[in-house]
C-alpha cells in the first residue's frame, strides 16, 4: 500500500473573520495555496513544531496502561477521573438546599412516571424518542436517561445523595449525585463516596487533552463538575475508596514513590510530598509556557526540578488557600454605598468597570480599589475574579423556569465577603507563583 503524504498551510492567526474570507477568494482553488509536507512523529502529532521533544522525559502523570489495568509502573496516579457530566445541571444544581430537593422531587416524579407508562406499553411498537413526555417543566432527557428507562429502572428521592460540588472556580453548589440523574459520574463514587471522605481527600484538577483554553489547575475536598473552569477536566485524587466510604487507598503509585526517592537519594520522601511538588509544578510560569503544545495533546508529564522541596512547601501553601478559601482574610475594599437606598446584600448581576478597579455589586453598593494584579491569577480563559462575577448572580434557564440563585438569606454578606477573599487568594497565589524556584528547564 502507497503511503500517504500530509500536506499542511496556515493563515496569520491573528486574522479577522473577513480578512480569512478575502484570502480564500483570491487563491479561488486548491492548486494555488502553498503547501508544506509535514511528517507525523512517533505519536502521530502532525503538527510539531511547537512541541517539546524532552517533555517525553517526564514522569506522566496519568496514563490508560495504570488506570485501567493491575500495573501500577508506569503513572504517577493511578485512577483519575472526568469531572461529573449531568446533561441536566438546571435541575440537579443549585446554590438552595431547599429548590434543589423541589426540583429533584419534580424530575423524579416525571421519570417515574414515564417508567411506569413504558412498562405498561407495547414497547415493541413503539420508538422511545416519540414516546417520552417532552416538558422542559418537568424534566431533562438524555440518551441515557432514555436507556436506563428502556431498562425500567425506576429511582426515588434521596436526601442522603445531595452532596456540596464545585461547579465553577470558587463557586460550590449543592448537587444531587444520584447515577439515575447524573449521567456519567465518572469515579467520583470512589473519589467521594461520602461526605466523611471531604475531611481527608484531596483532587488535583487540571484540563483534559484537547483543551482548547489556557492551562490551569485547581485543588478541591468537593466533587468537581466536567466544565470546572476548563473544557474536559480530569481529576487526580490522592485516595480512593470503595463506594462505601470503606478500604481507603494511596492513588500515588509506589512506582512514583520509588522513583522520586531514587532521583532525589532521600527515603524520607512522601507521597503527600509528590502531591504537593506536583500542584507546585503545574502552577511553575516557565513550565506552562514551554510546554503549552504539549499540554493540549496529552495530560501533564512532571519534571525533575534540581530541588524538590521548595516545590513541596509551595504547593502546600497554594493548596492551602485554594482549598479553604472561604477561610482566607478579606481584601480592604473601599465600600461607595448609595445613601438615597436601603442597606442591601443582595446580588441580581455584578459588572466590573472598563478599568477593572471597582465592581457595582449592586443599585446600594460598589466595591472599588481593585489591585492590578488580580488578574494575573487565571484559570482557563479568565481570572478567578471574573469566575466569581460570572457565577454570583441570578439566572433563570429560560427552558426549565427554575431559577438559580447564589444568595444566602442567612448570611447576607457572604457574596461580598468571597469576592473580598478571592481577591486575597489571587494576590497569594500570584506572590507564591512569582518566588517559586528555577525547574532547571531548558529556555529554548
Amino acid at each position: 500500500m502507497k503511503q500517504a503524504k500530509i500536506y499542511y498551510a496556515a493563515i496569520d492567526d491573528t486574522w479577522t473573520k473577513e480578512q480569512r474570507l478575502a484570502y480564500l477568494e483570491k487563491l479561488e482553488h486548491t492548486g494555488n495555496v502553498e503547501w508544506q509536507e509535514i511528517t507525523p512523529d512517533k505519536n502521530h502529532n502532525w503538527l510539531t513544531t511547537q512541541l517539546k521533544l524532552d517533555y517525553d522525559e517526564f514522569l506522566p502523570i496519568g496514563n490508560k496502561q495504570t488506570k485501567y489495568t493491575s500495573v501500577n509502573t508506569s503513572a504517577i496516579f493511578s485512577l483519575y477521573s472526568l469531572g461529573i457530566s449531568t446533561s441536566r445541571d438546571n435541575w440537579v444544581y443549585s446554590y438552595q438546599f431547599e429548590d434543589l430537593i423541589k426540583n429533584i422531587n419534580v424530575l423524579v416524579e416525571t421519570y417515574n412516571e414515564q417508567v411506569f407508562k413504558w412498562k405498561n406499553s407495547a414497547k415493541s411498537e413503539q420508538n422511545i424518542d416519540y414516546f417520552v413526555l417532552y416538558d422542559d417543566e418537568k424534566i431533562k432527557w438524555s440518551s441515557k436517561l432514555k436507556q436506563l428507562l428502556n431498562a425500567g429502572l425506576s429511582t426515588e428521592f434521596n436526601l442522603a445523595k445531595i452532596r456540596i460540588a464545585l461547579y465553577r472556580l470558587f463557586s460550590s453548589q449543592y448537587v444531587y449525585f444520584d447515577q439515575v440523574l447524573i449521567d456519567r459520574r465518572g469515579n467520583f463514587p470512589v473519589i467521594f463516596p461520602n461526605p466523611e471522605t471531604e475531611a481527608e481527600n484531596r483532587v488535583i484538577c487540571l484540563p483534559g487533552v484537547g483543551n482548547r483554553k489556557d492551562f490551569g489547575v485547581f485543588i478541591s475536598r468537593f466533587i468537581l463538575s466536567y466544565d470546572f473552569a476548563f473544557e474536559k477536566a480530569q481529576c487526580f485524587p490522592f485516595y480512593t475508596y470503595n463506594e462505601d466510604g470503606t478500604n481507603r487507598q494511596e492513588n500515588i503509585t509506589d512506582w512514583a514513590l520509588s522513583a522520586y526517592r531514587h532521583h532525589y537519594q532521600d527515603t524520607t520522601i512522601t507521597k503527600w510530598d509528590i502531591f504537593y511538588y506536583i500542584y507546585a509544578v503545574l502552577h511553575h510560569p516557565h513550565y506552562r509556557e514551554r510546554y503549552a503544545a504539549n499540554l493540549k495533546k496529552e495530560l501533564p508529564r512532571i519534571p525533575y526540578a534540581p530541588d524538590f522541596h521548595p516545590f513541596v512547601t509551595a504547593g502546600k501553601r497554594l493548596a492551602e488557600i485554594h482549598i479553604n478559601y472561604e477561610k482566607q482574610p478579606q481584601y480592604r475594599l473601599k465600600h461607595l454605598e448609595n445613601k438615597d437606598l436601603p442597606i442591601d446584600w443582595l446580588v441580581e448581576k455584578m459588572r466590573l468597570s472598563k478599568d477593572k478597579t471597582q465592581i457595582k455589586y449592586n443599585d446600594f453598593l460598589t466595591l472599588t480599589g481593585i489591585p492590578p494584579e488580580v488578574f494575573n491569577y487565571r484559570l482557563g480563559n479568565r481570572s478567578a475574579l471574573d469566575w466569581i462575577i460570572d457565577q454570583y448572580q441570578v439566572k433563570t434557564d429560560k427552558l426549565s423556569g427554575i431559577t438559580n440563585d447564589p444568595n444566602r438569606l442567612d448570611d447576607e454578606q457572604y457574596i461580598v465577603r468571597l469576592v473580598k477573599q478571592v481577591i486575597t487568594v489571587s494576590l497569594e497565589t500570584v506572590k507564591i507563583v512569582e518566588e517559586l524556584p528555577d525547574l532547571g528547564l531548558p529556555n529554548d
